[in-house]
């Protein structure tokens, strides 16, 4: 649904975008002498253009960022001692340093690679993305991520890599103690 929202506002923004370069080809043959007239005008057009904008798009922006699937920027999430997960792509498979973690405890991954550039992606048993980052070789990237349930999380690779690309995959388990 909200897809089908977002193409036809494209339509309608792309429409509108036509409608301007055709006003402004049409008209671009047309000599004023003394453009001091036209020019305040310009100015109040731009300017109440400009916050239209604003006010339109503003809360959208806003909106958007709230919902972040990130557990990192959370405030309350963060409580406790991280348990750390060290983590190593590898052409075809990813090296994790322990498979279980404890739910509700910020977990600390340091994901790095050996090979080639990998995208860590931490998908919950729907397959949505959870939380993310990268895996560069010779640099370590630090996710911290909180999980809520329990549950078998899939670790994917979201960058290709190479043939066995979509063999890329590991697993970690969250539960109680």
């Amino acid at each position: 649904m909200m897809q089908e929202i977002a193409w036809q506002l494209s339509l309608v923004l792309m429409t509108l975008v036509a409608f301007g370069f055709g006003f402004v080809a049409i008209n671009s043959g047309v000599r004023v002498e003394d453009y001091t007239p036209l020019q305040k005008r310009a100015y109040r057009i731009r300017s109440k253009l400009f916050w239209t904008l604003v006010a339109g798009l503003g809360p959208a922006m806003i909106y958007t960022l709230l919902d972040l699937p990130y557990g990192a920027s959370r405030a309350g999430n963060q409580a406790g001692p991280a348990q750390v997960v060290e983590a190593t792509g590898h052409q075809w498979r990813w090296e994790l340093s322990r498979d279980r973690v404890v739910k509700d405890q910020p977990v600390e991954f340091r994901v790095t690679s050996a090979d080639i550039n990998h995208g860590f992606g931490i998908y919950d048993a729907d397959m949505h993305l959870v939380a993310q980052t990268q895996a560069m070789p010779g640099y370590t990237n630090t996710l911290r991520h909180t999980f809520t349930a329990d549950g078998t999380y899939k670790i994917l690779c979201m960058e290709y890599c190479g043939i066995a690309h979509h063999n890329m995959m590991s697993e970690i388990k969250v539960g109680s103690l």
